[in-house]
């Protein structure tokens, strides 16, 4: 991996996080794009990329996230509540293997169709925010929703912003409580995420072989890669935060459809060659 393709994808590492298009689709996207093979090299980077935006959450979100060790602890037990389906997916996912289905052979397709889903949903959302009548606070009748809908996050192409926004928008959650608390409920999955990957990394000694064949080049393209995905998450945060006010979801609707003919056209005619 160059150090200026470590920078490209920690740019879109942060912008993607946490607009609604999904940011391990286009991770896995740009890598194929660059031609970034190792695997060992791509998964580490990513999980590293990903604490990169969970420092913006904290620098964003910190007085929320401090309130949620305060008495009643509502809000810390909605998100123990909204965490558990993408725990045991990821799980699931991990022990089963099932990336090597999803980011495999088949890599282009699935991103594609993946990419229409979240499409279809997120301008399904604008339509029913637009014509609700009326909003509900924070509770198990819009958390749970959240919660599902983040385990289905796990598959690149799914929004994990933008499904659980959506989850919660459509069940009826008031827009400000749908932003804050979806930003939230990235922190306990990519912590969770990172320790695993960790361990696993460790003990089969992939993380010491990408560094050893990597070397000084590989470390400056983690750090470089870590750094610019939190400035441009916390960007990226900051805008997203206006996009739920007005339930204007259209445009990534049609920027998703664009990118799901890119993975299609770019399956046939370059990610297998």
């Amino acid at each position: 991996m160059k150090i200026w393709q470590a920078a490209v994808l920690g740019l879109i590492q942060g912008l993607t996080e946490f607009l609604p298009v999904s940011s391990s689709g286009h991770i896995a996207f740009f890598q194929g794009v660059f031609g970034i093979n190792d695997a060992d090299i791509a998964l580490f980077f990513t999980i590293i990329l990903h604490l990169g935006t969970l420092v913006a959450v904290c620098a964003v979100f910190y007085k929320d996230i401090i309130s949620l060790f305060k008495k009643p602890f509502h809000t810390l037990g909605y998100l123990v509540i909204a965490t558990i389906p993408a725990a045991v997916t990821g799980l699931l996912f991990e022990f089963l293997h099932l990336d090597d289905v999803f980011f495999g052979e088949y890599m282009g397709i699935f991103l594609g169709v993946f990419f229409l889903i979240t499409a279809s949903l997120l301008f399904a959302t604008e339509m029913i925010a637009k014509r609700r009548a009326r909003v509900l606070p924070l509770c198990f009748k819009t958390v749970i929703p959240m919660g599902i809908a983040q385990a289905f996050a796990v598959l690149p192409g799914i929004s994990r912003s933008g499904s659980t926004i959506c989850a919660g928008t459509i069940a009826g959650c008031e827009a400000e409580e749908v932003s804050k608390f979806s930003f939230i409920m990235s922190i306990p999955v990519i912590l969770g995420s990172f320790f695993v990957e960790l361990i696993i990394g460790l003990k089969n000694h992939e993380i010491q072989n990408s560094f050893a064949a990597g070397g000084a080049e590989l470390g400056v393209s983690v750090a470089l890669g870590f750094i610019i995905s939190a400035v441009a998450g916390f960007f990226a945060i900051k805008l997203m935060l206006k996009v739920i006010k007005k339930a204007n979801y259209k445009w990534f609707s049609l920027y998703l459809v664009l990118i799901a003919i890119a993975s299609f056209v770019l399956h046939f005619t370059y990610f297998n060659v």
